[in-house]
């Protein structure tokens, strides 16, 4: 079942939150100066980058069975 334009519009949400959370965290561990917060926070970035990527997968599998056309 193709996913809905409503589910498109969150999922295009989510990904673009989980970009500016990577990137936050990117650059905050490149200017901190504590390993131990820095380490956390490199953590965190990848798992930011996993839930991008899971969410990039979702849209992957369901594209095959997108519509090609505006649904009226």
């Amino acid at each position: 079942m193709p996913i809905t334009a409503k589910e498109l519009e969150y999922i295009a949400d989510s990904m673009s939150n989980e970009d500016l959370l990577i990137k936050q965290c990117t650059a905050a561990a490149a200017s901190c100066t504590n390993p131990q917060i820095q380490q956390v926070l490199l953590h965190q970035s990848q798992v930011h980058m996993q839930h991008y990527q899971a969410l990039l997968n979702c849209l992957q599998q369901h594209q095959a069975i997108a519509p090609t056309q505006p649904q009226s």
